[in-house]
């Protein structure tokens, strides 16, 4: 089985260690993992503003970066819809990227048929779905079977998670405003839950309450789901 991580440009800008979470992760499972090194951005925010002549290039160099690998990874459920949703309007080439492509829970339940991998983590946490991967990819409830078999946490419920948290990508910088109103309705409900970790699988999303809790200076963190499944008693993530 050859595996490519596709890092996503936002991760490899701002959150690098979820990519390698991500990698010391697959590799205690057992999964050979290459990082093929033209990748880029996948195109999605040209393609979500309606610049699709800008968007093209990008998806033909994200097409020869991961071509020949059985699975590409994605520890973001944004980037693997817009694969696996949109690449097919560019072409059959594109197209054949999708079905290759899989979001990190849906590789780990999905393709390892795995919910325990092995993880410690002796926090309360909470999860956040993204709306990506809540309503275009449908991951349903794979993270949260992945969490619940994590040593040692203890998950709650998060009030309205369902809800969206107001990032979207290029909507919160269109619509300031309105995103930090969104995003103050979802660290709201996060604190309510008593919870150390607010946990997402989207950083795009984290990136955005995490910053307002910390603005807040608000007893909770935000973390990225690879982080937690990486963490085990031998080599905990901090």
């Amino acid at each position: 089985m050859r595996v490519a991580l596709f890092v996503t440009c936002v991760n490899d800008a701002v959150f690098p260690s979820t990519g390698v979470a991500t990698v010391r992760l697959l590799e205690r499972l057992g999964v050979d993992v290459d990082f093929p090194a033209a990748q880029t951005c996948c195109g999605q925010p040209q393609f979500n503003t309606g610049y699709r002549r800008e968007t093209e290039p990008l998806v033909r160099r994200t097409v020869g970066a991961f071509e020949g690998y059985d699975h590409v990874v994605v520890p973001s459920g944004s980037c693997a819809a817009m694969v696996r949703h949109h690449y097919p309007a560019f072409g059959p080439e594109a197209a054949a990227l999708g079905p290759r492509t899989y979001e990190l829970t849906e590789f780990l339940v999905d393709v390892l048929g795995v919910t325990d991998v092995g993880a410690w983590f002796p926090h309360r946490v909470t999860y956040h779905p993204s709306c990506h991967g809540l309503r275009m990819l449908g991951l349903g409830d794979r993270p949260r079977r992945l969490l619940e078999a994590v040593k040692g946490l203890e998950l709650v419920e998060l009030p309205g998670a369902e809800e969206c948290c107001g990032f979207g990508g290029t909507f919160a910088v269109k619509n300031p405003d309105v995103s930090a109103a969104m995003g103050t309705d979802k660290i709201r409900n996060s604190l309510s839950t008593g919870a150390e970790v607010l946990c997402g699988a989207d950083n795009s999303c984290l990136l955005h309450v995490g910053g307002m809790l910390s603005r807040q200076g608000a007893p909770q963190r935000a973390v990225h789901l690879a982080e937690i499944l990486a963490s085990t008693e031998e080599e905990p993530w901090t």
